[in-house]
Order: structure tokens, then sequence, then C-alpha cells
């Protein structure tokens, strides 16, 4: 999972240029991956978790405004999901992320999405606006800031019937977070946290295989090792762990399932802009094992040409394991059980 290898922790946005054989010659622009994961996420998403998470919400919140807060919402794709796929009629909406450059694009691209699906917009300044449709109103905040700065702040007090984080967790330490985390949810709101990586990062053809399974060890490796202000910050199975996290704060598993990354060409070649995506990876992979001592720098180099030429052929095959889940809280969880 591409996640690990850039520096969102950090706050910056990402500019690669990348010069992966001699036809290419690419700006890689992080908010065009976020893009383009989109249509990925889409398919992977478990479809069972997303039904009981609407019929719960559906049964909680018949005629009042739900509060929603997105953890790491980078541009916007989960609200579209949301909106798209009917997860709710009246909601609150605040999308919060630690790079600015990513609301600033969520500030562009959501309104006009919006618009080409129905909505009426109503712009509040640059980072609120209104939707409103036949039986549906939503209004949307965006704030940048990380998670625990805003737990911290006077919106730490808050409680939000849901909380939803994709691709996230495996970017903190779930054990010392989640509690926090949990604490901004009211008694009986739920969690819905999705595309957690679980220790699987598979690409097809082999090139060769104990290469392979070199590097994937090594990625995964840096993903555990990975330290933010000194603190860990990465689980390369934070799928599995995550039913430990979550009977140890007392909050209640409704539902988890398989949220698999998939990414193949058909005959068309790669679906949208699915190529960018797996280049984004490619790339990301080689940035995070450079001048590892555990690995020869020219069968690295050589390795990840010869991916990025398997996706210029419609040849390579993805397949990220990962995993969702739904839950509540039904007491005094998160800050207030510390």
């Amino acid at each position: 999972m591409v996640t690990w290898g850039r520096s969102k922790a950090k706050g910056k946005n990402i500019h690669f240029q990348v010069k992966y054989n001699m036809k290419h010659n690419t700006d890689y622009h992080f908010t065009r991956y976020l893009s383009a994961k989109k249509t990925v996420d889409d398919r992977a998403l478990n479809r069972n978790v997303w039904k009981r998470l609407k019929r719960e919400l559906s049964s909680m919140h018949t005629d009042n405004t739900l509060r929603i807060l997105e953890i790491g919402a980078g541009i916007g794709t989960m609200l579209e999901r949301s909106l798209g796929w009917g997860l709710f009629n009246r909601c609150e909406y605040t999308a919060l992320d630690a790079m600015k450059e990513n609301l600033i694009e969520a500030s562009c691209r959501i309104p006009e999405w919006a618009a080409s699906h129905g909505y009426s917009v109503e712009k509040q300044g640059s980072d609120q606006f209104c939707f409103h449709r036949t039986g549906q109103d939503v209004s949307v905040r965006l704030e940048t800031g990380d998670i625990f700065g805003f737990v911290d702040s006077d919106h730490g007090g808050s409680r939000f019937d849901l909380l939803i984080a994709n691709a996230f967790l495996d970017l903190v330490d779930v054990g010392s977070a989640l509690p926090k985390i949990l604490g901004l949810l009211k008694p009986g709101g739920f969690f819905y946290f999705t595309i957690n990586f679980d220790g699987a990062t598979i690409f097809q053809p082999e090139i060769d295989s104990a290469l392979d399974a070199l590097i994937e060890r090594l990625y995964h490796q840096t993903m555990d090792r990975r330290m933010t202000d000194g603190k860990p910050s990465g689980d390369s199975r934070t799928g599995r762990h995550f039913f430990e996290h979550v009977v140890r704060w007392g909050a209640e598993l409704l539902d988890a399932g398989s949220s698999d990354w998939v990414v193949f060409a058909g005959s068309d070649g790669y679906p949208a802009d699915e190529a960018f995506f797996l280049h984004f990876i490619i790339h990301t992979i080689g940035s995070a094992l450079d001048g590892h001592p555990e690995l020869d720098s020219r069968h690295l180099t050589e390795w990840v040409q010869e991916r990025h030429s398997q996706v210029d052929a419609g040849a390579l095959v993805y397949i990220a394991h990962q995993m969702d889940f739904l839950g509540r809280v039904t007491g005094r969880q998160g800050n207030d059980s510390q």
C-alpha cells in the first residue's frame, strides 16, 4: 500500500519527477494519486460492511442530522462516494486532513462533483459549502490539521455520530491513537475504518521469486519501523491487529471484511487512471527501499524499471490485502478510558 512511503505524517504534499524508462518523464502529484485511487477503492471496499453501516445509520437517524467526521479526508473522494452511494440524507460533514494541498483540491473538486450530480451548491467561503437535492441536505466543512491536534483542540469535546477513516489507521500507532479517536464519538456512535493494510503486497508476474519476496518483506518492515516525532506510526498488519485493539478499548465490532486492492488491465487497458496509480506505488516502494543495506541497489533499480515497463505493457497485476471495520462505542471509551 503506497501511503507508507509518502510523507503525509510530515504534513507535506508530494511532487515526484520519475524517470522509469526512456519513454517516460512524468510529474507525479499526490492529489492525482488520490484521484486515481478512487476507482480502486470503489471496487475494494467491502460491500457487506458498507450495507451494514447504511442500515445502522438508517435505523438510528431517520430524521436527525448526522454529525460525521472524516479523518484523513484527502481530496474528498469518500464524501463523493457517500453521497453517490446514498449513505445519508441530512448531514454535517467535517473533512479533516493534515495536508492543506489536499483540501485546496477538495474545495474545487467536491462542489464540481456535487453540481454534476444534480445538487444545488451553496458556497460559504473557501472551506464551507452546502449541497441540496430533493430529500438531501448536506453541509461540509474542510479543516486542515491532524487528528491529534483536533482532539486536543476545542473540537476534542465534540461528539460525532460517525467517524470515517479510509486508508489511515496504518499510518499511526493504533494502540495509542484509538482511544483518542474513539473519544470523539458520542455513546452509541459508529466508526467506519476502511482499507487497513494487512501484510500482503503482491505483484504478478514474478520477476525473481527471491527478490520479489525480499522487496515485499523489507517494504513492510519500513512500515513497522516508521517513527513520527519519535513515536511509532505504522503497522504492516494493522488489519489483523485491529481486532485486539477494539477489545482492549471496549468498543463493539459490528462487522468486518476484506477490502483488497486488485488492479489489472483488461482488453482496453487499466481502468480510468489506474496505470498512474500503479506507477506511483512502484516509485514509492523504490524510494522507500533506496539505499537499504539488505538490498543490492542495482537489483532494486532493475526491479523498479521492470515493474514500470509491465504497467506500460498492461501486464502488471497488483494486489494488496486490506480490511474494513464497522463498530460502535457503547459507553465510556476513548479519552474517558485513560
